[in-house]
């Protein structure tokens, strides 16, 4: 049945409030190539425990880094998971070539961009989390706000509702002004915003008050690692977070307990997994998709052999920490 705007739109709210959306790695073999048993096994696992959906291509999953062939069957995997009331969600963006120059780089990324949309609408996508325009950061501040927001009025035309992404620079992120956020969040495809300041406090401040102040229907989205249980506090309806994507139960339960007003409960579980987080997303900060991956192995959910980044990362963890990794998992009682 094809939904109209309105349903996809209430279908992506649905989820976002009050629920869990995992932002997914993928499990790979030491080669570099996806290990399809391990990402079979992960999908039924994860689509079992509860979530509202969950999101592919995103910074967890390296999407701006995967090829074509590996975007289609990571979606299809998923889609072939999860059931119909769980939200299946794509990042979508570029790399930057920086061999060409500007006027060609800055088409053949906007191209690039608006085609990897069109891809996870043929995949069966049902919402698309916008990686930030980085390749817009040098220009001259009106030029770039101008950018930002055309760039995102394109996207709008594609059919799916949006999710804005506040990612902080060492990940690849931009800072917005308010103007930016303000003609951004007005625009009718948008749900709201994913915020993943990581250290800025004032940021997810700054940016929670715009959103409840002036933009009451539209949602604050924690991706907030190191400050789960804070960004709720801060107004965070729901999370599409990369903290999930191995421990999703804990912290489905972390949000329930803070809309129901346990506070005991909230406060015992925030300790938990702040202190989870603690382990994974730390420094070296990018290496938390290989210690979420070994999160998973140690569970035996994926095999130790798909614990594997993309090879081009040449990350490996010690054996030390991969015995930090079983310690916190036994000690936070993650489940």
């Amino acid at each position: 049945m094809t939904l109209t705007m309105e349903q996809k739109t209430a279908k992506a709210v649905q989820a976002l409030t009050g629920g869990l959306i995992p932002a997914v790695p993928v499990p790979r073999c030491k080669s570099g190539a996806i290990h399809g048993e391990a990402q079979e096994a992960y999908a039924a696992y994860l689509c079992r425990q509860q979530i509202g959906g969950v999101a592919v291509w995103a910074h967890t999953g390296r999407g701006l880094q995967l090829k074509a062939e590996e975007r289609e069957r990571i979606l299809r995997s998923w889609r072939s998971h999860l059931d119909e009331g769980q939200l299946l969600v794509a990042g979508v963006g570029s790399l930057i070539d920086h061999l060409l120059p500007e006027p060609l780089r800055l088409e053949q990324w906007r191209r690039n961009s608006i085609a990897m949309a069109e891809e996870a609408i043929a995949g069966g996508a049902e919402a698309l989390l916008v990686f930030p325009p980085v390749i817009y950061k040098e220009m001259e501040s009106s030029r770039r706000d101008r950018a930002i927001i055309e760039y995102h009025r394109e996207l709008s035309s594609v059919g799916l509702p949006l999710i804005l992404f506040y990612l902080y620079e060492e990940a690849g992120g931009l800072a917005y002004s308010k103007e930016v956020l303000r003609e951004l969040l007005a625009l009718p495809s948008v749900v709201g915003m994913k915020m993943a300041a990581l250290d800025s406090v004032m940021t997810l401040q700054d940016v929670s008050s715009l959103i409840l102040d002036h933009y009451p229907g539209k949602l604050l989205i924690t991706g907030e690692d190191r400050m789960f249980g804070y960004s709720l506090m801060c107004g965070a309806t729901g999370a599409l977070v990369g903290l999930g994507a191995a421990f999703p139960n804990i912290q489905y339960d972390l949000i329930k307990a803070f809309h129901a007003q346990d506070y005991a409960l909230f406060m015992e579980l925030s300790s938990r997994v702040d202190d989870y987080a603690m382990s994974t997303f730390t420094q070296p900060m990018d290496q938390y998709i290989l210690r979420v991956l070994w999160c998973l192995a140690l569970q035996g959910i994926i095999p130790g052999e798909a614990a594997n980044d993309m090879k081009e990362t040449g990350y490996e963890l010690e054996k030390g920490e991969l015995e930090k990794l079983r310690y916190t998992i036994q000690q936070c009682r993650l489940y």
